[in-house]
């Protein structure tokens, strides 16, 4: 697309989509103490920045900025371009509270009136 175009002009237009993707999306990949960011997530994957993400293997968290969205297991990489395409096995949600050991019913009242005989 930008064959037409100086060097150093596609240099500039990468480093800003670049720089543009990182002020966008603040979501990342946790495996242990290392922390990568996600240019792209979709139902069965995720692509990262190709430069670091080669060791990326196995069971991983994925944040948005502090939050812990999902854990998933990592089972394929492929390069594409200047990012690692990445798909996994599985996708869990976390869960913010604990599991209920009970149904819950369909309808829940918001109050109740008692009544005053």
């Amino acid at each position: 697309m930008y064959t037409f175009l100086p060097e150093a002009v596609r240099k500039g237009l990468e480093d800003a989509r670049k720089a543009a993707l990182r002020r966008k999306d603040r979501l990342s990949v946790r495996d242990g103490d290392a922390t990568y960011r996600i240019r792209r997530l979709w139902d069965g994957g995720f692509a990262l920045d190709i430069e670091g993400s080669d060791k990326l293997r196995g069971h991983v968290d994925i944040y948005d900025g502090p939050k812990h969205l999902y854990q998933c297991l990592v089972v394929s990489a492929v390069e594409d371009d200047d990012e690692r395409v990445f798909e996994f096995k599985w996708l869990t949600p976390v869960a913010d509270r604990p599991a209920a050991d009970f149904v819950h019913p369909d309808f829940v009242p918001a109050g109740l009136i008692e009544n005053r005989n």
